[in-house]
């Protein structure tokens, strides 16, 4: 019982920093597309840019699954991923 505990945590936290690398990826991704022609109506690119600033404010605040799932929100705008 304890092992498994303790391999669990041990897995808990070897992911963080896997998804910490993970985001400035796609963030990179999500601007790349933007300079290319994406042909997104002005109101998608605006909520395309609204999902990128806040992945990346979630990246910088230590959230990092939340930031990789709202990153990918707005690849999906861009029909990315």
């Amino acid at each position: 019982m304890k092992i498994r505990y303790l391999l669990s945590v041990i897995a808990l936290l070897a992911s963080a920093p896997a998804l910490a690398f993970h985001c400035p990826k796609d963030i990179k991704q999500i601007d790349q597309a933007l300079m290319q022609e994406h042909g997104l109506t002005d109101e998608q690119v605006s909520q395309v840019r609204q999902l990128r600033d806040k992945g990346e404010k979630l990246h910088r605040s230590g959230q990092h699954q939340q930031s990789v799932d709202t990153l990918a929100q707005a690849l999906a705008l861009l029909g990315k991923k």
